[in-house]
């Protein structure tokens, strides 16, 4: 976990496509991807590009990426905690190793308002992806509720400190923010907010550094 200056960091740009697209959309949809991209002269050195399909898509863009040698990354929209087992319907790092994810998106605030997602199981799911060599996309949020109770960054960073608390310091992270989630009025952020956030982020970060 290294906290550098943001003009030493490669920008990502990470598509979640939810619960949309079959795997024969998401062939489709990710050679146009890749093709307006070039037409487009992008630069993918310099912007890192990720897709997150849904589980059932998988395997259809991993193998269409590699067989074209595709200049996109992709990663899965959950991991389960557990290495194996009785656990219906989830998914392990093991198996999303094995389809060569470079990505993992965890503690998405809908899976934290709908599926009643905890800081503690967000945590056992970022050390669950670091254990497959899995980058965890560590989202953070807050609700217009939040921000009238707490103020801004206050949940986010909360969020972040609970989301770090087993992560070595060698540990590959990115931070997301949400900006006000399904469970509140949605309101666009005011155009500091980010910013601001993004610095408090970085300071919870170095103090979790320092303490290692």
């Amino acid at each position: 976990m290294v906290v550098n200056d943001l003009a030493r960091r490669t920008p990502l740009i990470a598509g979640n496509w939810k619960m949309n697209l079959d795997h024969l959309q998401a062939i489709a949809f990710v050679q146009k991807l890749a093709w307006n991209l070039k037409d487009a002269g992008h630069d993918f050195s310099a912007v890192e590009v990720a897709v997150f399909p849904p589980f059932t898509d998988l395997r259809s863009v991993q193998t269409l990426i590699s067989a074209d040698k595709l200049d996109l990354a992709f990663g899965a929209q959950d991991v389960s905690a557990q290495e194996s087992g009785a656990f219906t319907g989830e998914i392990s790092g093991a198996f999303l190793s094995k389809l060569e994810c470079q990505y993992v998106i965890i503690g998405h605030s809908e899976r934290r308002t709908l599926h009643n997602e905890s800081d503690e199981q967000v945590s056992a799911k970022i050390s669950a992806a670091l254990k497959h060599n899995l980058v965890p996309i560590i989202c953070v949020g807050e609700t217009a509720a939040d921000l009238e109770l707490h103020g801004p960054s206050a949940v986010p960073v909360a969020q972040l400190r609970a989301a770090l608390a087993n992560v070595s310091n060698a540990a590959d992270i990115v931070v997301a923010y949400e900006p006000c989630g399904r469970s509140g009025p949605v309101r666009l952020p005011r155009p500091n907010r980010p910013s601001r956030l993004r610095r408090s982020c970085a300071q919870c970060c170095r103090r979790r550094l320092a303490k290692t």
